[in-house]
């Protein structure tokens, strides 16, 4: 097909998001764009890496209370890390980290813990 024959046809599926997303169902007839930005990966990538750390405290001390969390994920983390952390939340806000954690359980301690980050406590 020629461009103008692609400009001319309708859209039998039209999807706009104005906020982030993770996934979208449905049968692509056409070109797929994505782009994700910077700040997504980084929040994706440090909500993963705090969840992580999380899961392996929990393996070791099931019983760890918020504190000794936030504590532990603060010991393991590099200062870079952290910055990176900061800098993504900055630009998307406090909600943007929640679309992150994929297990509530650890949202509260995430949470705190980059926190806790952006008053300094690195």
């Amino acid at each position: 097909m020629n461009e103008s024959t692609n400009k001319n046809e309708k859209s039998e599926v039209e999807m706009n998001f104005h906020a982030p997303v993770t996934g979208a169902t449905g049968v692509n007839k056409g070109v797929i764009n994505i782009n994700a930005s910077e700040r997504q990966k980084t929040l994706t990538e440090s909500a993963a890496e705090i969840q992580r750390l999380l899961k392996q405290l929990e393996d070791t001390n099931p019983s760890a209370s918020e504190p000794e969390q936030i504590a532990y994920v603060n010991l393991a983390t590099k200062p870079d890390f952290k910055q990176r952390a900061i800098g993504a939340l900055k630009e998307g806000g406090e909600v943007a980290i929640e679309e992150f954690f994929l297990e509530n359980k650890y949202l509260k301690v995430g949470k705190a813990v980059i926190k806790g980050w952006l008053q300094g406590a690195i």
